[in-house]
């Protein structure tokens, strides 16, 4: 629906000329009752449209023309791997919660996320152009410059962006690239990622089921599985 903007005196007057000051009144004093009204439907029905254009993108369906380049600030930030959750028990709920609606068991969908959030680099620190990689006490750190994006074609129909990035300087450990998958396609502030990372730019491209993920170091076990739930 339609915003009306709400109207001075003047302006239903010369509107209407014919209308006396009383009405005209009361019909100012009708249109500022109606106008709130008009502007919160028109706000939810914003929202909705909007909600629903961003759960069909989550899913991976979406137009090439909405994809756009995304900056590495995208992804700043303190984060923490979800992997060492999943194996110390803290993401049974999430699994119990996913079997409950998908097409798996609980301990089937264990399994799944085993494989895909298998890594030993536990913490990723994202400054500016620096990522740092946390594995076993050691780190390695490459500053990284974008390469683009690629969209990749999933078996069941759906789509995924990765957005690369490519070390121009750093450690000769760190990887000479890195892809992003957060589920989203263009710019916006990252809330959890997959990262793939490693030498070979197209090999990494073919990695579908090894999907290291992170969410914000600032975030306990128990909000990370509200986070997950929530999903």
């Amino acid at each position: 629906m339609k915003t009306v903007p709400p109207q001075e005196p003047e302006e239903v007057e010369t509107m209407h000329p014919s209308i006396p000051r009383h009405l005209a009144a009361l019909a100012l004093g009708l249109l500022a009752l109606a106008t709130p009204q008009a502007q919160a439907q028109s706000t939810s029905h914003d929202h909705s449209s909007h909600a629903h254009a961003d759960q069909k993108v989550y899913k991976g369906y979406f137009d090439d023309s909405q994809i756009a380049q995304r900056p590495l600030s995208d992804w700043e930030g303190d984060w923490q791997s979800v992997y060492p959750l999943l194996m110390d028990g803290t993401l049974a709920p999430v699994m119990q919660h996913k079997a409950e609606h998908g097409d798996k068991t609980a301990a089937e969908y264990h399994d799944y996320y085993e494989t895909g959030y298998r890594t030993g680099v536990d913490r990723i620190v994202i400054d500016v152009d620096s990522v740092t990689f946390h594995e076993h006490g050691q780190t390695v750190q490459g500053h990284y410059a974008s390469d683009g994006y690629e969209v990749l074609t999933y078996k069941k129909g759906n789509r995924g962006v990765r957005f690369i990035f490519a070390k121009v300087s750093g450690d000769a450990g760190a990887p000479a690239f890195i892809q992003f998958s957060d589920h989203r396609i263009a710019p916006h502030k990252a809330d959890h990622y997959h990262l793939y990372w490693g030498n070979d730019r197209a090999a990494l491209l073919k990695e579908v089921t090894n999907w290291p993920t992170y969410y914000p170091a600032s975030l306990s076990p128990a909000q990370i599985v509200d986070e997950m739930l929530a999903h």
